[in-house]
Formats: C-alpha cells, structure tokens, sequence
C-alpha cells in the first residue's frame, strides 16, 4: 500500500485513475467540489473506488468543517455553519453550544456516510488569537484553549456517532500563523512557554483517530524546517509532548508553503514521520512520482490506518438527520436572539 492520499479529477474514474489506483494502491482518497454534484453520482464514484480495492473500509476523506470550507452544499446536502457560530454561542451557553457543535457534526456524518466518505478533515483545534490570518478566521473554534478543547471534543464525538471519523489539525497549532500556508511559509516565533497554550487542546484529544501536519515552522522548536518535514516537531512535539498515536497525515502537499518538487515533499514529509501523505490535485504525473518515491506503509502505519476506520460505518440514507439540523438551529437561535 502506498503510504499517500490521493485526489482525483472528476466526477468519475477516468481509465487512466483506474489502472493507476489499482496498481499503486494508495492509503486513501480526498474528494473536493470537483468530485461532487449529487448524491446517486457521488455514491457511485466512493463505490467504484471501493470496488478497485476491494475493501469496504477504505479511507474516503473531505473537507467539511461548515462554513467556508464545505464541498458538499445546498441544494442537495445540508449547510453547515463556521466554527465561529458555535464560538459564539460558547460564550452565552457553554453546554448549549457544545451539543449543538455535537449535533450538527453527527447529522454531517450521517451525509457524509450515506455518500460513502468515511473520514472528514475536522475538528479544527488551532486557537485562534487577534493575529491569526484568515485561511484560519472563522473556522476556529475560539481564543481559549479548553473551550476550542470542549467544541472539538463534541465534534469528533458527533462525527464518530454518525460513523466517520475526524481529525486533529492543524498540528501542533495555526493560530499563530499570519500568513496563508496555501501561498508561503508562516514562521512562528512564539517561546515553548507560549506555544504551550496552543497545544492544549490537540493534549487534551490525543486520542483521536487521525491528526494532520500544520506546515509552520515554529523557531522555538526547529529553526529551519516546518512541523511537516521536521522530524525533531512531529517526534519530540507531537508525538511527544502533545501524546498523539494516530495516524498522522501531512497537510496537502501541493501547498506553497513547502519547497521543492511536489515528489520530494511527499518524500520529506514521510521521512519526518507522516504516515500518509496528503496530495489533492490528481496530477498524473505527480501522483505516479509520489507512488514510485514512497516506500510501502509500514505495520505501524497499517494499524493506525485500521483503527482509524474501525468505527466508520457506510448508510444508505441520512437518517434522522433532519432532526438534528433542527436542533442544532434552535440551539444556535439563542446567540441570534442575545446579539
């Protein structure tokens, strides 16, 4: 197995994605807007996938936090609000706005499940602070690090109810950064005293699934390289200190935050101690370098993979989803009513 997630161009297979998948048999997929235009069309490709592999537990991965970043919108699934609205309601009502965080991420995965996605890229854990730059913003789920504990904790809870499971990112932490990592490299020059309060919340749900790379170099803890290809960051710090097992991804790989070919980060960020690598842009050309450059997963990986999906679950249909989108809203209705 190849040790990389994969993007892919369109709304289906072509025959080249085929053969190729079939041959290098990547870790997992990651589908975007591109990929999805209904749901009868976006079964069939997670179902075509599965048939390639063989396997029924495959890692089928999205980015669905709500808001912004949603490739699954109106009219065919639900909307989903930005962290921010659940950040709000925290402070009116703690316990109101950590179910309604909860609810709304178990009606999320009940969709993303009956599409045959088994992993969403969420919760978001990065604190968020007057600096921080806009590719964060609104996504974060607050300035305090156990209320962004709290919110993520009944995401991912949510999430695992409806039979997906979540991720941890960015780590260990980008809500210093104040620059977009999608266009250049953010540095960090926070103290480890400092950048104690950023991984609180990523400490305190250590024991979730799947955690993502932030690429950010973080000079308190390596002068020259970012977390995603520092060995010394994703060793000492978040396997380390932060206590993180899972399975570890890089963030994508195509960012220009990171130099070199797209080939060699894929190289240097499984070096660093990745399990996968994430590559979204279904280049032919740079999937197939990627597959020839990595070596096979290993056992260590392979486990966390497996217990990663364990509690995944495929729906046919939504379920009882509706009903949690409506309690989620009554919920929320109470920030709209105080503002």
């Amino acid at each position: 197995m190849t040790p990389a997630i994969f993007g892919i161009a369109g709304a289906e297979l072509t025959a080249d994605e085929r053969a190729f998948f079939k041959e290098a048999d990547p870790a997992g997929y990651i589908l975007f807007a591109r990929n999805c235009f209904e749901p009868e069309q976006l079964r069939r490709l997670t179902d075509d996938l599965r048939s390639i592999h063989g396997r029924e537990q495959l890692l089928i991965s999205i980015d669905q936090e709500g808001g912004r970043v949603a490739r699954l919108k109106p009219p065919h699934w639900a909307s989903y609000p930005a962290g921010e609205k659940f950040d709000r309601l925290y402070q009116l009502a703690p316990a109101s706005a950590i179910e309604a965080a909860r609810v709304n991420a178990h009606a999320m995965a009940l969709e993303l499940s009956a599409m045959g996605i088994t992993a969403d890229f969420q919760a978001p854990l990065d604190v968020r602070r007057s600096e921080t730059d806009q590719a964060i913003g609104d996504r974060a789920l607050g300035s305090d690090p156990m209320q962004v504990a709290a919110l993520g904790r009944a995401v991912l809870d949510g999430l695992a109810r409806g039979g997906v499971a979540g991720c941890l990112k960015h780590m260990p932490g980008h809500g210093r950064a104040t620059c977009d990592s999608h266009h250049e490299l953010p540095v960090v020059t926070a103290s480890d005293d400092e950048l104690e309060a950023d991984i609180v919340p990523f400490c305190t749900l250590n024991h979730a699934p799947i955690g993502m790379t932030a690429h950010i170099r973080y000079t308190a803890w390596d002068g020259e390289l970012p977390a995603t290809f520092s060995p010394k960051v994703i060793g000492e710090i978040i396997r380390g200190r932060i206590g993180f097992d899972g399975l570890l991804l890089s963030d994508d790989i195509d960012m220009d935050a990171l130099d070199g070919s797209v080939p060699e980060r894929a190289a240097r960020a499984h070096a660093a101690g990745c399990d996968i690598v994430l590559n979204c842009w279904a280049k032919m050309g740079d999937m197939a370098a990627i597959a020839e450059i990595l070596p096979a997963m290993d056992s260590v990986a392979s486990s966390r993979l497996e217990k990663a999906l364990a509690g995944t679950e495929l729906r046919s249909e939504y379920g009882e989803a509706g009903e949690l989108l409506a309690k989620r809203d009554a919920l929320l209705d109470l920030a709209e009513q105080t503002a």
